[in-house]
């Protein structure tokens, strides 16, 4: 890991959430968050699994300095932006629900809510229609100038990552193990594609053989979705209940039926096991546990100019 990149992790962490606040709206937009959840309930009658793929939209922008909305910028001729890092490009979708939202909002109160505002109402939207906690979120951010290409590609996590490297990932942000396990179970919600799963089903670490921690009947049921010659984009359900936000993801690997390595690995390593026993016994812990870590992960910051974009795809021009 670079060095110049473990000074932007030391940035991110350190940086002051102070002027976050629920109430932040109230003066120049009262009616933000209810315009938000409005359009989000639009997005889950129209695609359900739309809304999981904006909730996701807040890990890959708040995992890569700080929550700024950087992860919504496009490409210009010049500049790559990060969609098109190593786990965005093909992967991350629904970016048209934060264009639909950001239009809303724009009628009502044109030049008050930034994107980066945006992301976070609307993944806390996400839990809570499809049956998860709802709670308070703090708003006041900025959005970024700039796309973080390289960042990206630096710190956001594979599929196939493992516990141990997860935990010591989200211990440079602060966040916990319970944090890390809790803010996984997310994955209550929403699909994922072959392309993440193939090497766990036919090669998992070089041998030529499946994951042994993967049960029998649920690895039969993935060959039948994903066989070798599969179209690697095709989708299959994070849990048994991918439309409603639940504690099955945390029962579902205690059987051994996490659909992602990085899911699975939960389980199979001793440091983050008890957590996943505890959240699959007790939804309501869970819940307390995911809005701290959702909390926590929102509060990730940086001290860069920024500005709230009228369109959430592009910086603004003079």
């Amino acid at each position: 890991m670079s060095s110049l990149f473990l000074l932007f992790l030391l940035h991110i962490t350190i940086a002051a959430a102070a002027q976050l606040r629920p109430d932040h709206y109230l003066p120049t937009c009262p009616n933000a968050e209810s315009i938000v959840r409005n359009v989000m309930k639009k997005a889950l009658i129209r695609e359900p699994r739309s809304v999981a793929s904006v909730m996701r939209l807040q890990f890959h922008d708040c995992f890569v300095n700080g929550c700024d909305a950087s992860v919504l910028l496009d490409d210009t001729p010049t500049v790559p932006g990060e969609k098109q890092a190593l786990s965005n490009i093909n992967s991350l979708r629904s970016f048209e629900v934060i264009d639909e939202i950001k239009e809303a909002l724009e009628k009502v109160c044109p030049g008050c809510v930034s994107c980066a505002d945006i992301v976070i109402m609307a993944a806390r939207d996400a839990v809570a229609l499809t049956g998860g906690p709802d709670w308070k979120v703090r708003l006041g951010r900025l959005d970024s100038l700039s796309p973080w290409l390289e960042e990206s590609n630096e710190i956001m996590p594979s599929p196939r990552s493992n516990a141990s490297y997860l935990i010591d990932l989200f211990k440079k942000f602060n966040l916990s193990v319970e944090d890390l396990v809790a803010l996984s179970g997310t994955h209550s919600i929403g699909q994922a594609r072959c392309f993440s799963i193939m090497f766990r089903l036919y090669n998992q670490s070089g041998s030529g053989r499946p994951d042994p921690a993967i049960e029998p009947k649920y690895r039969e049921k993935l060959n039948k979705l994903c066989p070798t010659n599969v179209d690697q984009n095709v989708t299959g359900d994070l849990d048994a209940t991918p439309r409603v936000f639940d504690n099955q993801y945390f029962k579902d690997l205690v059987a051994g039926r996490g659909f992602l390595n990085s899911d699975q690995t939960l389980y199979t390593f001793t440091q983050t096991r008890s957590s996943v026993k505890l959240f699959s016994k007790d939804q309501s812990v869970f819940f307390k546990a995911l809005v701290n870590g959702m909390l926590k992960l929102g509060d990730l910051q940086n001290n860069q100019p920024g500005e709230i974009r009228r369109n959430c795809r592009v910086v603004n021009k003079c």
